[in-house]
């Protein structure tokens, strides 16, 4: 739930999902992303990637509790027929792991909330298992991180990684992150599944965003396109809102850079 870059609702179990509504799943192919600006940024890979690892550490270190409501949505049209559904869950997450989800309604396919968005919740709580947490951190030891340019937004500069990922892990992907250049957390990923679950998911794209509460970035919005053989098509959503940071210890504020992320390269 804490913004490690982790994309948190593991592809893995939507794509097993998928296969069970009669058609099978994921064989991604690489996802493109929009043009990004051409600007020199101030600080190189390895100094971003560091920052990025040591703020993550820190702001997982201090958040200790919130609470907050999803909307799982999810449709599926393909060669055995069309089926929607909707689920709206309240979260309390207490650190380290524990995570406790209440639904509030439910509507649609019974088959897609039970096989798929309670695996999804029941997914999570795998993913952060203390084994799991590690072998799927978003920091040098899980990936290669290589530099593609410095981009604009409205809460100022980011900088974008190309990520690739050292091993086949199911909770992995390669594809761009976007991390804000002030505190050191990723905003935005576009991204593809590391590993294939099933042989039949032509194509997966993953969209996720974050959002910052308070001192804490935490997810936004979370997408998942999935073109599948046999003319199929799902697409799951999952949008996230009213946050309270009910713990939180205090957080030092973000180390200052170096060098304004506009203002060119590294000094010597």
């Amino acid at each position: 739930m804490l913004c490690m870059g982790r994309i948190n609702l593991p592809l893995f179990l939507l794509c097993a999902g998928i296969a069970l509504l009669g058609t099978p799943a994921v064989h991604a192919q690489q996802v493109g992303a929009p043009s990004v600006n051409a600007q020199k940024p101030a600080l190189t890979v390895d100094e971003i990637v560091s920052r990025l690892e040591e703020r993550n550490r820190e702001r997982a270190a201090a958040l200790k509790k919130f609470e907050g409501k999803r909307i799982y949505r999810m449709g599926y049209k393909g060669f055995f027929g069309d089926r929607h559904a909707e689920m709206t869950v309240s979260v309390r997450y207490a650190a380290p792991n524990d995570r406790e989800f209440t639904v509030i309604s439910q509507s649609g396919s019974k088959f897609i909330i039970d096989h798929i968005f309670k695996r999804l919740m029941d997914g999570e709580k795998e993913a952060a298992d203390d084994k799991n947490r590690q072998r799927t951190d978003l920091n040098a030891k899980n990936y290669e991180f290589t530099m593609v340019g410095l981009e604009a937004s409205e809460g100022g500069p980011t900088y974008v990684l190309a990520v690739e990922p050292k091993s086949h892990n199911k909770f992995l992907y390669r594809g761009k992150i976007w991390v804000d250049a002030k505190d050191f957390a990723v905003t935005r990923i576009e991204a593809e599944p590391a590993k294939s679950p099933s042989f039949w998911v032509k194509k997966s794209e993953i969209h996720h965003k974050y959002e910052k509460v308070d001192d804490f970035w935490l997810p936004a919005e979370n997408r998942t396109d999935s073109t599948i053989h046999l003319g199929g098509h799902a697409l799951l959503s999952i949008e996230y809102s009213d946050y309270k940071i009910t713990e939180a210890a205090p957080l030092a504020p973000a180390e200052s850079m170096r060098d304004d992320a506009s203002a060119g390269p590294p000094r010597p």
